[in-house]
């Protein structure tokens, strides 16, 4: 998946029956720009209200995912956020005509097939993606039902299921990589049981289901008289009671079709998060409502580690190191405060500096409680950033750059010998006329010990 953000290369419409309601919809999704993410409008509601795609706006969970903000609603969203998720769509608006989404054929297919015909659009902003760093767990301790989500290098699910039921019992759905996505899960449909029917219809739902927009199972054997009562109310013909299975017109996809349309529901819940995470997670029984507790947690997390530090691997090849650092930048001992680069992107750069009782600075700051000037700190950070300008150059060499002014500067955590910085910098405005904008961090470890925001010109040296 690409480091940069995403949105539609163009806007497509789909039209369907609401899956509750039973009216005609149809939901239009058009491109939006960088840092926008997922908002939904009801174009059918007086001025028109836009609804954030996240999920603290969830309201409901029973039979689906349910977003409301004031008077506004809108249901069924989440095959539709799960295809955008899926195909790393990050900005996206959709128009709606009435109050869900259409259920089509109950599955993502439609969605991820429009989105590539209309194609992908590159975005200028990097993609923020959260790193899962330790085992994180959300449970309902009355149902059993879990999430758990561990540490991984990339995005992964495993999916087990599990129903009294002797044609649905346990199933289990696995997708190791986003890219299979389209082949191995879009194609999956919503199900129903049949004991489930009469329930959900004296509430006024599914006014829309049918056998060619949900795979109905037929598990548990009715009176002939009341399985001919619920075909009546479904507009099906009436099928013999003692013949169990499933009813479809149009058979399984996949064996476990149940299982994989479950971990089709987590991706469009997680879309509800509002940035991809990175890490491995581990679905038992779910539903949409524990994947919308976990769906939160994980924003609540986010929040409390809004700075998340870059991870570091010691023993892996730098993308710098101190022999190309010192023919970008001028800096000699004592004043080279980066030993490599780790990472390098188009706009941001990690580095790092490992601080010994040797540094000389600590001879007389301070002798009995040796500590980093802060100072040197924000030197080092602007030296970072400096490689990150100096490598867009063609002779770098030539050049040099030169603080303009610095601020928001913040001291979190002292610095001492022992410690591994770790320094974050990107580009927060483009280079224009030799003039670079950016916003540092300083990590040690997890935690953030500095920040600044730095504006340095590059200048030409004397010859």
């Amino acid at each position: 998946m690409s480091n940069k953000q995403q949105t539609l290369n163009g806007s497509f419409s789909l039209f369907g029956k609401g899956l509750h309601t039973g009216l005609n919809l149809t939901v239009t999704f058009n491109p939006a720009p960088e840092n926008y993410g997922y908002k939904i409008q009801r174009i059918d509601l007086p001025g028109e209200p836009i609804i954030d795609a996240i999920a603290e706006n969830v309201t409901e969970t029973t039979r689906g995912t349910v977003l409301t903000k004031g008077e506004a609603r809108v249901s069924t969203v989440e095959h539709a956020m799960a295809a955008l998720f899926a195909l790393g769509i990050d900005n996206c608006l959709m128009q709606v005509n009435g109050p869900e989404f259409p259920i089509l054929d109950g599955s993502a297919k439609y969605y991820v097939e429009n989105i590539e015909r209309v194609g992908i659009k590159e975005q200028n902003a990097e993609r923020d993606t959260f790193i899962i760093k330790s085992k994180i767990e959300i449970k309902d301790e009355k149902t059993g039902n879990s999430i758990i989500v561990l540490p991984d290098e990339k995005f992964s699910l495993n999916v087990l299921v599990h129903y009294d039921s002797d044609i649905l019992f346990n199933q289990y759905a696995t997708l190791e990589s986003m890219t299979d996505f389209k082949d191995e899960i879009a194609s999956s449909r919503t199900f129903v049981f049949v004991r489930e029917l009469e329930p959900l219809l004296s509430a006024g739902l599914i006014k829309g289901g049918d056998l060619d927009n949900a795979i109905v199972i037929y598990e548990r054997q009715l009176p002939q008289d009341k399985y001919d009562r619920l075909a009546d109310i479904m507009g099906v013909p009436h099928m013999d009671a003692t013949k169990l299975g499933y009813l479809n017109h149009k058979p399984l996809v996949w064996n476990n079709e149940p299982a994989r349309h479950k971990l089709l529901d987590i991706i469009g819940d997680l879309a509800l998060i509002g940035k991809p995470i990175q890490g491995r997670i581990v679905a038992t029984c779910p539903g949409h409502g524990i994947n919308n507790k976990f769906a939160r947690a994980m924003r609540k997390i986010i929040r409390q580690h809004e700075i998340q530090a870059p991870i570091y691997v010691p023993d892996r090849e730098p993308v710098m190191d101190v022999n190309r650092i010192r023919q970008l930048l001028p800096h000699r001992f004592p004043m080279l405060l980066v030993d490599k680069v780790t990472e390098l992107g188009s706009n941001h750069i990690v580095g790092i500096k490992n601080v010994t009782i040797n540094e000389p600075f600590f001879n007389g700051h301070f002798p009995d409680e040796p500590v980093m000037p802060g100072v040197l700190i924000i030197e080092a950070l602007s030296q970072c950033g400096g490689l990150l300008v100096m490598n867009m150059l063609d002779e770098p060499e030539k050049y040099s750059t030169y603080f303009l002014k610095i601020d928001k500067i913040a001291f979190h955590k002292k610095v001492v010998p022992g410690d591994t910085l770790i320094f974050k910098v990107e580009q927060i405005a483009p280079l224009r006329h030799g003039i670079s904008v950016m916003k540092g961090y300083v990590f040690v470890g997890e935690r953030l010990a500095a920040e600044a925001q730095f504006t340095g010109q590059i200048i030409k040296n004397k010859q």
